[in-house]
């Protein structure tokens, strides 16, 4: 379908650095490390494939983020974004009954991106007049709602350009759907999870979507799509894999982190005492628990989430990922009852973990295992350090796995929080600088490093990394701000030991200012 070279790469990656740093300010982003960590470890595998089937060059590799964001929204829905971003709400997460299922609509999205469909799209769009343009956007928008309104409003002088872009976007789909199945399995994944997803999206769509109007469309009828994916299951093929516990777990997560309401959170705490709860599958039976007990902890019932723990402890032993899950939701529970020492403990304990999906350790898109360079725990890091990890790194974002340690970014971040609440977190400085030596955008992270540091009385260090959380959302204009701010306090500090850390921050400070100066030219 072409190679989108009307738009470069780079001018690709910074369109989508732009739309990003809206989506970091919306109110339903969440960057929660369970969901986090479950999601972009699926997603890496794919990239993996892809590279190693030749459907992703080393050019979009190096310059594109592959980061995906969650947010809260209770659609079933996930989106590809310019600059290899991707969103994906927490109702597609909590329908989802397979990792297979999952991954095959991450598998979607990222062949919009390594197939060049956005920068393709955005060129056909630009040879098109303003007016035409707007009634294309206009007519795509009411076809998602009402294709009568979409029909009315597609009409005259118009029409013909507009039908022209959705033939466009359907194609696009069709081949996303045949890029991203074809690195299903080489990526680990069962191809079916294509076939039952979309039978998932008909019954999510099936209030709205009438099955009329077929040619308004920019995605193909469902029908339609679901024929070709069953053209492509050999016969004979074996069954998908059950669902695991773990990934019934995530779920059962997602489905309580979308906010559904006191009432929804008071119906999951009761299943597990409904009849005929015990005859279950057990992946149904650590759904339930585990809903029950996060539900709890919303509800601030904290006796209740303990006494749920012990039922969900017995469906998940002798599994290794889904006890890890389980030991992190206990963490939070003797974080909601004010124990934050049993909780710090508890994942000091925690032996190395793999990341996501079966606990599979967790792999940077080449395949190695991430090794991110030491950092001193009594140092801050040189900007020598930053550049190498900018360089280097494609998981940059929230969604990194697993660091040097074999610790879990859930496991860092949960503990970090405890050892703060205990005003005992001098500790945590070193795999704290060590992690975002490696992953220089994960925000949270930076922002807790600021923190650890604030408590230990390093204030110019900790605005130093107040600074680079910013920076890691790309508002340059509030980094520019903290960096500013710790210029002024290193003037009024004699201590020699903040020597290197104020010339690290002059030198951030012309980074970020030449940044904003980029940002306010494209505006």
């Amino acid at each position: 379908m072409g190679d989108g070279a009307d738009m470069t790469t780079s001018e690709e990656r910074r369109l989508g650095d732009r739309i990003i740093r809206e989506l970091y300010r919306d109110p339903d982003y969440i960057d929660d490390a369970v969901l986090n960590e479950y999601v972009q470890h699926l997603f890496m595998q794919l990239l993996k494939a892809s590279r190693e089937r030749g459907e992703l060059s080393p050019e979009l590799e190096e310059r594109f983020a592959w980061e995906v964001l969650l947010g809260r929204d209770r659609t079933v829905n996930a989106f590809a974004l310019p600059g290899g971003y991707f969103g994906v709400h927490l109702g597609l997460v909590a329908v989802v009954s397979t990792r297979d299922e999952l991954a095959s609509v991450l598998a979607h999205e990222l062949s919009h991106v390594t197939q060049r469909h956005i920068s393709r799209l955005i060129a056909q769009q630009s040879r098109q007049t303003p007016l035409v343009l707007g009634a294309m956007v206009l007519g795509a928008l009411a076809a998602s709602k009402n294709p009568g309104a979409a029909q009315a409003m597609m009409v005259g002088g118009q029409a013909l350009a507009v039908q022209n872009q959705l033939n466009f976007s359907r194609d696009m789909e069709r081949e996303a759907d045949r890029v991203g199945y074809s690195i299903m399995a080489p990526a680990g994944f069962a191809p079916q999870g294509f076939v039952s997803m979309f039978d998932k999206l008909q019954q999510a769509n099936r209030l709205n979507d009438n099955g009329s109007w077929p040619y308004l469309r920019s995605h193909p009828l469902t029908t339609q799509r679901i024929a070709d994916m069953h053209s492509r299951v050999p016969a004979g093929t074996p069954p998908a894999p059950p669902p695991t516990l773990e990934h019934a777990m995530v779920a059962a997560r997602a489905r309580v982190l979308m906010r559904p309401g006191v009432d929804a959170w008071r119906q999951w705490e009761a299943e597990p005492r409904t009849t005929g709860f015990a005859s279950r599958p057990a992946a149904q039976r650590a759904a339930a628990w585990y809903a029950a007990v996060l539900s709890a902890v919303q509800l601030r019932e904290v006796s209740a989430a303990r006494e749920g723990l012990k039922s969900l402890d017995a469906v998940v032993r002798g599994d290794p990922a889904a006890e890890r899950q389980a030991r992190l939701l206990a963490a939070e529970v003797d974080m909601a009852a004010g124990d934050v020492r049993m909780a710090a403990q508890r994942l000091a304990q925690a032996p190395a973990a793999g990341a996501g999906a079966a606990g599979a350790p967790g792999s940077a898109p080449g395949g190695a295992a991430a090794e991110p360079p030491s950092a001193p725990a009594s140092a801050s890091l040189s900007i020598a350090d930053l550049e190498r990890a900018e360089r280097g790194g494609v998981m940059g974002g929230a969604g990194a796995s697993v660091g040097a340690s074999g610790v879990g970014r859930p496991e860092l971040i949960l503990r970090t929080q405890a050892l703060l609440r205990a005003n005992a977190s001098a500790e945590m400085i070193g795999p704290l600088q060590t992690w975002v030596a490696t992953y220089p955008r994960d925000a949270t992270v930076w922002q807790l490093l600021a923190a650890v540091w604030q408590q230990q009385g390093d204030t110019l260090r900790s605005v130093r990394a107040e600074a680079e959380a910013q920076a890691a959302r790309y508002d340059y204009q509030a980094a520019v701000d903290r960096f500013r701010a710790g210029q002024d306090l290193s003037r009024k500090s004699a201590a020699a030991s903040d020597y290197v850390e104020a010339s690290i921050i002059d030198t951030r400070l012309r980074a970020m200012q030449s940044l904003l100066k980029e940002q306010a030219a494209e505006r």
